[in-house]
């Protein structure tokens, strides 16, 4: 039995990855609570270890509680700031890298490592498969949300203990993604810190590997779209 999507599908499927942008610049306009929602649902339905389901979604909307969130970015990101030398240096500051102000609805993903007490299936031998798992529930987001028009940004650039302060986070409790939702001006046709030089995507074929490491494809060859959605 053949249990692909019709061509229409998957070319949706696909669509949304390609088309998938870390967002910076957002307009005002409240998201809808059904498409916040969705994205929730879809987010819940990531897969995840032993069927542990171990995030948990504060959103985020308080003028104030973002402005104590953008602060602590700021520290961190003058820290991060001097790491770079030269024309990195010069290139990191004049990048816009949130928009946690900008954006209607701030999201924070975490993971509890608790969930399903101390031995959980799947966790026996590799314990930080509960974070991976966590992980894909943002990236089930992220999807679903560009497939809505959403547009995502991960602010990664935050020191974890300064989200636990400011949004209550228990210790046990831990901190996977900082996200900012909302309508955007546009989805650009490439990253924009591609775009913008920073770097450039890898070619994937030498990436593949094929029966061990360092032995590359022999049997098949890749076959790569001919233009870089990313």
């Amino acid at each position: 039995m053949d249990h692909a999507f019709s061509e229409s599908e998957r070319e949706a499927v696909y669509r949304a990855i390609f088309e998938r942008r870390d967002c910076r610049r957002f307009l005002p306009d409240p998201l809808p609570d059904s498409v916040v929602s969705r994205l929730l649902v879809a987010a819940h339905h990531a897969p995840s270890v032993g069927f542990m389901q171990p995030w948990n979604f504060i959103l985020i909307r308080s003028a104030e509680v973002r402005s104590r969130i953008k602060a602590a970015f700021e520290r961190a990101n003058q820290s991060a700031a001097e790491l770079f030398d030269g024309d990195k240096g010069t290139l990191y500051r004049d990048l816009k890298l949130e928009g946690i102000l900008d954006s209607p609805l701030n999201l924070c993903v975490t993971c509890d490592r608790s969930r399903q007490g101390p031995v959980v299936l799947g966790r026996t031998i590799q314990p930080e498969m509960d974070l991976y798992s966590t992980v894909c529930a943002v990236q089930n987001l992220w999807l679903a949300a560009r497939a809505e028009g959403v547009g995502v940004g991960w602010v990664s650039i935050i020191d974890p203990a300064d989200l636990r302060l400011i949004l209550g986070i228990p210790d046990t409790i831990v901190p996977i993604a900082y996200l900012c939702l909302g309508r955007v001006p546009e989805f650009p046709d490439t990253p924009e810190l591609q775009r913008l030089g920073w770097l450039s995507r890898i070619d994937l074929e030498p990436l593949v590997f094929e029966e061990g490491w360092g032995r590359h494809l022999e049997t098949f060859h890749l076959s790569l779209p001919d233009d870089d959605r990313s």
